[in-house]
């Protein structure tokens, strides 16, 4: 059970990683037309942090678990 909810976290947090990492090139960030309804908006900083501050964090709990995992062995 607890595999399965690691491998269910970690493929939650590749989703979360890569929205991330796509969120500056899907919006125009010259243009607040394009992101004024989003969630975070109408402010390009609102709407990177809402979109990308998880990705981050997760990318942060993956590495570090990866890390423990690892010097444990």
């Amino acid at each position: 059970m607890r595999r399965a909810l690691m491998i269910v976290g970690f493929m939650l947090g590749l989703y979360l990683v890569a929205r991330a990492i796509a969120e500056p090139f899907v919006i125009d960030v010259t243009d607040p037309a394009t992101y004024r309804d989003d969630w975070g908006g109408p402010s390009l900083l609102g709407v990177l942090t809402v979109h990308c501050l998880p990705g981050l964090l997760a990318a942060g709990l993956m590495a570090g678990y990866l890390v423990r995992q690892r010097s444990s062995k």
